[in-house]
Order: C-alpha cells, then structure tokens, then sequence
C-alpha cells in the first residue's frame, strides 16, 4: 500500500472499510492562482473515539499530488490569450464546439457553488472541465469522465473545508448513480451525435463549511515540542478559520521553518493526523515532527568557476566553519556573493549528511558573466535638465575579480533659469558639463577581505550657479567586515578651478579620509526594509599641501519599514547632514560646498540651488547642511504603485545648522512601474515656500529607475 509520503490511497480498501494512510495532495492551481485547498476522500465519523488508537486518522487524499502540481503548474499556463484577458474584463466568451458525426462535444454547466473560490476548485479537480476542448469520440468516453469526476470532485469539496458536501453528474437526462446508469448515459449521450452538444449538469450541495479547531505537534515519542523550540504562536488557531490545505499546508511549512531556523537543517514532518469531526463541523489536525541534530555550517566549497580565481568567491562568503547553521545564514551568503560582478548565477547547495564535526557541508555553484559590458542611460528633469551616459566595464581584468569601469557623462541645463544671472556674475558657462571617470576595484588582496579602491576623473561641472573645471584622484583600502558593513581609508587628491557669483577659486586639495557604510536593506533599488548608514571624514590639511586647508564631514542615513509580510505599504524615511570647518565660505571651491535641492534631495527646487543666496542673487552654497525626506510607499497591483512624499531641507552659512534660517519644504506624488530589474520611478513635486525672485517653478518632474532613496 502506498506510503503518505507516496501520498497514494487505496480506494478499494478503503470501500471496504479498511483504515488507509493517505499523503498530501493539493490540485494544480489555475494559472495566477494559489493551490487549492486540501481534500480528503471518503468519509469520517460523526462521533469522535475517546481512543485515539481507534479513531480513523484521514488526511485529505490529493494534499501532496497538489502541492507538487502547484509548483509545476505555471509551467503549462497559456501565455498570449491568458495574458490578453486574464480575468474576463473584457467580457470575451470561450466559443462553444460545434456538433460532430465523429466525436462527442458537450456543453458543461457546474451548479449550486456559489462560492467563487470553490467553483474554481471544482472546475481544477474536474476532467469534464478542463478537457471540453477535445470531446470524446463516444458516450462511454464522456460517461468516464463523468465518473471519474464523481470520485474528485468529493475530494475538491473536501479540500476547500465542505466535508459534508454532496455532488450529482447528469448526462443528457441520466444521473450517474451505479454501474446500471453507466450505459443508459452513454446511449443519452450518442443521440446527440452530430445533432447537438451533449448537456452535462454537476450538481453541488456544498454542505457546512468545516472549521481548524486545534492543531498539535509533537516529537516521534509522542511529546509536545518545547516552547523554546516551537513557540505557541506556531499552534494557534484563528477562531473561524476554515480547515482547508492553504492553513494546514502553510502551518506545517512554517513548523519546518522554524526548526530550521532554529539550527535543524533535516527537520520534518514525519506523519499528519487529521481528525473530522461531523457533529462539530470542525477538525483538529495532530503533526508528527522530527526536529533532527542541530548543526553548525562545514565546510564551503565554491564550484563551477574557470576564469575566475574560487579565493576570491571565498572571500565573499563571511560564514565560517561551526557557524550556527540557519537558512538565513545561506540566504545572506547568496546575497553577498550576488557583490561579486564576475559571478551570474549562485546555487547554494545542503550536504545530504552532517560531517565527523557535526556541521553540515555547503557546496556553492556559480557561473560567470561575460567579462565585457556597454551600457547607456538617459536621465531627465524639468528643472536640471537632460543627460546620458555610456559605460563600459570588465568585470574579471586579471583573472581575480578585478572591475576596470569607465564612465562618460554628459549634462546639459536645459531651459536654464540662471543664464542671465551667471553672465552678470562673469561665470563663463553654456550650461554644458561632463565627466569622465574610470574606477578600479582589486577585490581579496591576498586571500584577505581587504579591498584595493582607485580611481580618477576629469571634467566639467556645470550647475545652475556655478562652473568648475577640474580632476582628482582617489587611492584606497576597504574593509569588509560582513555583507552588509564595511571601512575605508584613502587618500583623496583633487584640483581645478572655480568660479561663482562669490568669485573664481584655484585650489588643490590633498587629505587622507575614512568611511563607514552599512546596509542591511533587503533591495538595491526597491528596499522594503533594513537601514542604510553612510559617513565619511576628511582633513583637507595644509601640510599635506592643501590650499585652502578644510575638513569636511559628511552623514547620511535611511530607514524602511514594511507594515505588511508582502511589502506592499512601506515607510521610508531619510536624514543628511554634513559639515565643512577651517576656512571661510568664498575660499572653499563651488563643489565642495554643500547645496541643497533636485531629485536626490529636496524634490521641486532646482539641483543645488538651496541655502545661502550671493550676488545677483545666485546660490553659492553653505558650509553645512541638513535635509530629510519621508515617504509612503504603496503598491496598488503587483506592478502599480503610488508615493506621496514629503521633502525638506536646505544648506547652511555656518559650519553647523542653523534652525534660525529657512528650511525649505515640497509635497509630491510619484507613481512607480515595478519590473524586474526595480521600480521606474516618476515624480511630482511641489514647493510649499518659493520665494519670489529665486526662480522657482510650482512644479518639478522627475523620470529615472529606482527609488528616490
């Protein structure tokens, strides 16, 4: 007899009234839809045993065929016509077959469900329904159907929590009710033979909708699991929550997960015994788990790579041997090594048996992208203006995961509101600006975590207040202490010119900086939770040759929040600061200064134009700054969202904010297009406070790809 495990059942003992073990099958859900609820052949009795050694367990009969039909099945969805009219919003019919001389068309009408949920399910479970596009070639194929139904269509009933539910197959006039109507319905169903569609009615009396009351786990000994192990939130039953394979499939998933989040990497469900009580229309399901050993991570093997040195792989891998194992420990190593730009693909693999150490073997399978990538962008603003940029980078130079990546910028102002004001000033600009930087990164210095950083740029940087022309460079080590913290110490060299409405600078800046960032966000471009810290540091000094001599300090940091498991309504929330001390305003170049305002910042004011105000009225920038944003973020479909945001910040003359000054402020609303790669985001916004003669429009636009923060 087959094993639950098997999930198979014995249909003929069982009529003949022996107990049978049954597994857990769910019926292939409809295609954008979740696995139909769990169901169980035949009956049970009404009057429960004070024995439980005698009581008849029944576990719904197709909980295990379904599940795995649940996983399979998007593999056979239709693809153009279901995406056309998934749900009939159109109002577009299936056309009924026409009458035929070599088969036998039928038309099948499902009755007394009115449940939408349930008809879905009775029409999964059904083979009348989903093969009415190709008839049978006579009335005993059509009658097999329809028996075959009489026996699923129980089950579907069942498995959506009707345990007491009834259903009747007529064909033609003939009810099935035993083999004696098996060929009066046949030959009903031959005198429509190419003269009309064969009417074929189910009937479902859907009965009482049975309800989880209770539900136990215990140990292969027959003891309850610990609280500390298995806490009682796991167990809980909702009142009025229907006994249907979603809530008992789901609870058993989250058991398993608990225990293997609790260091069981073989924990399992060894037995299910669910109990139907008729009299009490209610059912009490009893799990049999076997936690298995508690482990530590073993060993880690990287596979799979060829050009590419494994130290390197290992050295984004921040678990050690003896570890506490848990899933999440291997969901965070994917993570990390998702960092490494030569890797496509990662497979994390289990080892099949602990070690001699008891830790359980992680075997880790990449493959490696294509060294070579081109790529370009555009981006635009109503108030900054457009810009495009191409890209190239090799993402394995040396055969060590090194990453060589140039970029070449170009901006223009656009419709540029401080023209006028920049030529009274003597700023020589035509509103074009570019860049050109290349950054080279030399991951896992000797097998350690220990990152080599360079890169240098040159070019133009036109903004509505300012020009400056210039380059620098930047030599650096980072560490990484895990996947998501990391330091940095460089040396950072910079020099050029600068011209303002506070005049025209000539600087050359030498000064040896740190870093620290951590992020334990869930997304790159979409995060529905986690923090993310940046701060940085940097003496500018004279002695190291610098002129002016400065230090500039800068933090920033943000926080999301899901209020819901599926992440669909988030709060998010970002703070700025930042400092510069040791000389006054007009000696520090234009760029180095702090501003305020543009799609990264305070939406609604032109890029870098907020805080202080210089001659002709040009913004010149502060000496510090402070600027936060908040938004809610809510996804109306799967693909749909909106974000009303809130923006407020502006730059200081001072070297630390001065509440005193005027804090610029703007509301707005964006809309989001998730795809796979991240959000498209579209925003707009509006300044609460425009100040008359400053040039500022009500409203900004801005287009790009990614969250704002």
């Amino acid at each position: 007899m087959p094993t639950p495990e098997a999930g198979g059942f014995n249909h003929d003992r069982y009529r003949q009234g022996h107990a049978v073990d049954s597994g857990v099958r769910v019926p292939p859900p409809r295609c954008g839809r979740s696995p139909v609820a769990p169901v169980r052949r035949g009956r049970v009795p009404a009057r429960l045993s004070a024995r439980p050694s005698s009581i008849q367990s029944r576990i719904p009969a197709r909980w295990a065929l379904a599940a795995g039909l649940a996983l399979s099945g998007p593999l056979s969805c239709p693809g153009p016509a279901a995406a056309f009219d998934l749900f009939g919003w159109f109002g577009e019919k299936e056309e009924p077959l026409a009458p035929s001389a070599t088969a036998l068309p039928y038309a099948v009408k499902f009755r007394g469900a009115d449940d939408d949920a349930l008809v879905t399910a009775l029409q999964d479970a059904s083979s009348l329904h989903k093969l009415r596009r190709e008839p049978p070639p006579d009335g005993e194929g059509l009658v097999r159907r329809a028996e075959a139904d009489l026996r699923r269509l129980p089950e579907a009933l069942e498995g959506s929590g009707y345990y007491a539910g009834r259903v009747a197959v007529r064909v033609g006039e003939v009810t099935l009710s035993g083999e004696a109507s098996l060929l009066a319905a046949s030959r009903a169903a031959e005198r429509d033979r190419a003269r009309a569609l064969v009417p074929v009615k189910v009937a479902v009396d859907p009965g009482p909708l049975y309800q989880l009351r209770r539900i136990g786990v215990r140990d292969r000994a027959g003891r309850p699991l610990p609280p500390e192990l298995l806490p009682e939130r796991l167990t809980r039953v909702d009142p009025d929550t229907p006994a249907r394979s979603a809530a008992v499939l789901a609870r058993e998933a989250a058991i398993v997960d608990r225990l293997r989040a609790q260091g069981h990497p073989f924990a399992k469900v060894v037995s299910r015994d669910p109990v139907v009580d008729d009299a009490a229309q209610a059912m009490d399901v009893t799990f049999t788990v076997d936690p298995g050993p508690v482990a530590g991570i073993g060993a880690v093997t990287v596979r799979g790579t060829q050009g590419l040195d494994p130290a390197v792989v290992r050295s984004f891998i921040y678990t050690e041997p003896g570890d506490p194992y848990s899933p999440k420990a291997l969901t965070d190593m994917r993570k990390a090594l998702t960092k490494v730009e030569a890797l496509g693909s990662v497979r994390i693999r289990e080892g099949e048996a602990l070690d001699a150490d008891g830790n359980l073997p992680i075997f880790v399978d990449v493959t490696e992208r294509p060294t070579n990538l081109f790529g370009i962008s555009a981006r635009y603003s109503t108030v900054d203006g457009p810009g495009v940029r191409a890209t190239y980078s090799n993402r394995n130079l040396f055969g060590g995961g090194e990453t060589l990546r140039v970029d070449a910028d170009l901006s223009y102002l656009g419709n540029d509101l401080y023209a006028t004001q920049r030529k009274l000033a003597g700023i020589d600009s035509n509103g074009l600006g570019g860049r050109l930087q290349a950054t080279f990164v030399k991951p896992a210095l000797w097998g350690t975590r220990n990152d080599l950083v360079a890169s240098a740029f040159a070019g133009r940087e036109a903004q509505q207040s300012y020009v400056v022309d210039g380059g620098g460079a930047t030599l650096g080590i980072r560490h990484r202490f895990s996947d998501t913290f990391f330091a940095q110490v460089n040396l950072d060299g910079q020099a050029g010119r600068s011209q303002d409405a506070l005049g025209k600078v000539d600087y050359r800046l030498i000064g040896l900086g740190a870093s620290l960032s951590y992020d334990s966000t869930d997304s790159l471009l979409d995060p529905t939770k986690g923090i993310r810290l940046t701060a940085s540091a940097t003496p500018y000094a004279g002695f190291l040759g610098s002129d002016p001599s400065i230090f500039v300090a800068k933090a920033q940091g943000s926080a999301y929040y899901a209020l819901d498991d599926d992440g669909w309504y988030v709060l998010a929330g970002r703070l700025g600061f930042g400092s510069i001390s040791g000389a006054r305003l007009d000696e520090i170049p234009a760029n180095i200064r702090f501003f305020a305002g543009g799609g990264g910042s305070v939406r609604g004011f032109p890029y870098r134009t907020l805080g202080p105000r210089g001659p002709f009225n040009l913004p010149v920038g502060g000496r510090s700054l402070l600027e936060a944003s908040l938004e809610a973020r809510i996804k109306v479909t799967d693909t749909i969202g909106v974000v009303p945001f809130f923006d407020a910040g502006t730059a200081f003359a001072g070297e630390l904010p001065d509440f005193d000054e005027r804090i610029r402020s703007a509301v707005g609303l964006g809309l989001r297009y998730y795809t796979a790669i991240g959000p498209i985001r579209v925003d707009l916004a509006f300044p609460l406070d425009r100040i008359k003669g400053n040039r500022e429009r009500p409203v900004a636009l801005y287009i790009s790809l990614g969250q704002a923060f």
